[in-house]
């Protein structure tokens, strides 16, 4: 008998992370032996459980499904990282694939092929739903810079070019200008349109 698969599930949602639990749970070789709902606890979680897969949904308290991708990538190289998202933004198959992640696919594909992707990336195959990768492809690269990102990232409650330059240790001068080449970048008219165009194709 083939040794099972042992598999940490970070789902903010209780009811999805309950609901793919137990579709996964019935796969002969598949055990989910941890749960979280929050990003910053899938490091501690997977050292504790010493699992081989981590199913990440992107969008968690914390820390997103990215980041938390990145610091297992950084710190456990061996466990293999499967994406899940309810939003197919090209940016952010590309952000995936940049944190170390093995498998991207969208969370309302059917449970035998999340069981089937789990399974190949144990294998060395990387696996990414067709529909988002033609996607990303098309969409192009991410055209921001990671400073740009940071200070848009930060822009986006609202703060003041000040606070702004306050809490980034920056001159206003220098927002002014990330900001400026940002807005441009996206061809948009202001800051707060930067955001949400930056944010719907995932390259925050």
């Amino acid at each position: 008998m083939s040794r099972t698969i042992k598999v940490l599930l970070a789902e903010d949602q209780s009811m999805v992370r309950e609901a793919l639990a137990a579709l996964l749970g019935l796969e002969e070789d598949i055990e989910v032996v941890a749960q979280v709902a929050r990003g910053d606890e899938v490091l501690g979680a997977a050292r504790e459980h010493a699992v081989d897969v981590a199913l990440l949904d992107i969008e968690m308290p914390g820390a997103t499904g990215i980041e938390a991708a990145a610091r297992l990538h950084a710190d456990l190289p061996h466990i293999k990282l499967v994406i899940l998202t309810t939003f197919g933004r090209p940016g952010y198959l590309r952000s995936a694939m940049e944190s170390g992640a093995d498998a991207f696919l969208v969370k309302d594909a059917p449970a035998a092929q999340l069981a089937e992707a789990i399974r190949k990336v144990l294998t060395g195959e990387r696996v990414i739903d067709p529909t988002l990768a033609a996607a990303a492809l098309a969409e192009g690269a991410n055209p921001l810079t990671d400073r740009e990102r940071e200070v848009l990232r930060a822009a986006a409650d609202g703060s003041t070019n000040a606070e702004l330059a306050a809490s980034l240790h920056l001159s206003q001068g220098t927002i002014r200008n990330y900001l400026s080449t940002a807005i441009q970048k996206l061809a948009v008219r202001n800051r707060a349109e930067a955001v949400r165009v930056a944010r719907e194709k995932g390259w925050l």
